[in-house]
């Protein structure tokens, strides 16, 4: 964990304002990560921030506020599925706005590793989201899963490997 902690202030209020300032954007990015729709990732985060508001108190040491965020969003998003019944939209008439982030070679590799790292075992998949989305360590990810670090290595290493077969990536290091 990071040895520099996030939050500042004596107050509720203070010490809030400095851990959303802090980690905002790792929570974020982490969740549009998981949802793939910026609205929901949204929700996501803003629910996140609420439950870890009512128990604040509750943060062990500051400089765990990141790992203990992203469990409160872990299971916020467990729960969202739980009652999860997607709404149907009409799609006739709708358009899609040209940038490049559209283009099909940029959304094609985009789309191709997303699918590969979907398609991989869950136990494979959340530690490599969380060190390569969330940043991270080996430890971290033990703590966040309750896992032995061990565990979380092997995994990650396999994960690694699954995706450079899937994706046939002949001496590319997906460590970068």
């Amino acid at each position: 964990m990071s040895d520099t902690p996030v939050i500042h202030g004596n107050t509720k209020q203070q010490r809030y304002e400095s851990l959303v300032a802090a980690l905002y954007q790792d929570v974020f990015r982490y969740t549009y990560w998981l949802c793939k729709s910026k609205p929901l990732a949204e929700d996501l985060v803003q629910e996140t921030f609420l439950r870890a508001w009512r128990s604040l108190e509750s943060l062990q040491s500051d400089k765990a506020a990141k790992a203990w965020l992203f469990t409160i969003l872990r299971r916020e998003n467990a729960r969202l599925y739980e009652r999860y019944r997607p709404e149907l939209v009409d799609i006739e008439g709708q358009a899609i706005a040209e940038n490049d982030e559209n283009e099909p070679d940029n959304r094609m590799d985009r789309e191709l590793l997303h699918n590969a790292i979907n398609r991989l075992e869950s136990e494979y998949r959340e530690p490599l989201l969380l060190q390569v989305i969330g940043g991270f360590s080996g430890k971290e990810i033990a703590e966040i899963l309750d896992l032995n670090n061990n565990t979380v290595m092997t995994r990650l290493f396999r994960a690694r490997s699954k995706l450079k077969q899937e994706l046939k990536l002949d001496g590319t290091d997906l460590d970068e």
